[in-house]
């Protein structure tokens, strides 16, 4: 097998780029703040600054999310993740929200970390796109993130 031009690596891309250095402004930030207070209310701060920027149809889903998974999960702490709205148990991350924008993608993402315990049998989802929140898909957010935390 040969390679070409068009299969030859090209390196990551401008979003990917992006993403990780807002992670890594994520991590020194959180390495400044002094209390846990202190920082629990910046990160929150900072997920609703991010999810009011996105577009419209990303922050109407991001906000719904937003609010079903604090309702569901008051111990849930958000924070940002890659630049994206997260939400983690003991400074671990359980799900975040990845907006369509994110990486130009047809449909938003609501995706769970290792930490949840999403586990069914041999194979289970992780992620799951959203096209829109409406009273169904809240309803089955809310139980994914109880399950996850079981």
């Amino acid at each position: 097998m040969t390679s070409t031009d068009e299969n030859a690596y090209k390196g990551f891309t401008a979003e990917e780029r992006a993403a990780m250095k807002d992670h890594a402004k994520e991590r020194k930030k959180a390495a400044r703040r002094s209390t846990r207070a202190e920082k629990a209310a910046e990160a929150l701060r900072d997920v609703l600054a991010k999810i009011a920027e996105m577009d419209e149809r990303d922050r109407v889903m991001a906000e719904r999310v937003h609010a079903v998974v604090t309702a569901t999960a008051p111990e849930l702490e958000p924070k940002l993740w890659y630049g994206m709205p997260a939400y983690a148990l003991n400074g671990k991350l359980v799900c975040h929200f990845q907006s369509m924008a994110k990486f130009k993608t047809r449909f938003a993402t609501l995706g769970f970390s290792d930490q949840a315990k999403l586990d069914e049998g041999a194979m289970w989802a992780t992620g799951f796109a959203l096209t829109e929140v409406t009273p169904e898909v809240e309803e089955r957010i809310a139980a994914l993130v109880t399950r996850a935390l079981s």
